[in-house]
């Protein structure tokens, strides 16, 4: 089963030789090695905290930078409400595609639900319009509605911890009608392409650029 990722659909919408590149001839190319550690440091931090593990340990090893970090988001209004789950792996059916991924955290404050997303680098210049936004809402709404009906609120939150800011995206009919549409017409165009394009404008930072030829 082909479940598609938001990083899927975004590096599709990128580059589609990307996409074959990375998904489909499975060629990974080595990032530097101290790019992404500050973020899994952190977001292997919040796992631990808030599943109610003991931390202790953990907080000598964090640099200063990284204690300020981390103190911005246990004093996150969204971070302190009522755990549900995190590093939690969701996936739905729409239409005749599957989607989903791995959040970082999913919240309750009464019938309101929050999807969770800390990031220590740059949010998304559009969340609204991100396809982790549109994937998470979509597989959290599917399965709330099992259990719920219609008698709850969704929202995704990206926690901005580089600028310490909250950016709140509220689920309504108007928004999963979009949402749905927007991914089910990626997923298909993926499975309906033959002949993967060069996106030139993106190249200058691409990973592959260096063997993509054509």
């Amino acid at each position: 089963m082909q479940v598609f990722s938001p990083n899927m659909l975004k590096t599709f919408d990128e580059c589609q030789k990307k996409y074959e590149f990375r998904y489909i001839q499975k060629l990974n190319v080595p990032q530097p090695a101290g790019v992404y550690e500050k973020g899994k440091k952190i977001h292997a931090l919040a796992h631990y905290y808030l599943r109610g593990d003991d931390i202790d340990k953990f907080l000598p090893t964090l640099t200063s930078e990284e204690k300020i970090i981390w103190d911005l988001l246990i004093n996150n209004t969204y971070f302190k409400m009522k755990y549900i789950n995190s590093e939690y792996n969701l996936t739905s059916r729409l239409d005749e595609y599957w989607i989903g991924g791995r959040l970082d955290a999913f919240m309750k404050d009464k019938t309101d639900y929050y999807i969770l997303d800390y990031k220590t680098g740059a949010i998304p210049k559009n969340p609204q319009e991100d396809f982790q936004t549109m994937i998470y809402l979509i597989c959290a709404d599917e399965i709330l509605k099992k259990g719920w009906g219609n008698n709850f609120n969704l929202s995704f939150v990206y926690i901005d911890l580089k600028n310490n800011e909250n950016h709140l995206i509220k689920l309504d009919d108007s928004k999963k009608q979009h949402y749905r549409e927007t991914l089910i017409s990626t997923c298909k165009k993926i499975t309906t392409t033959k002949s993967f394009n060069k996106n030139l404008s993106r190249c200058k930072f691409c990973e592959y650029n260096k063997f993509c030829i054509s």
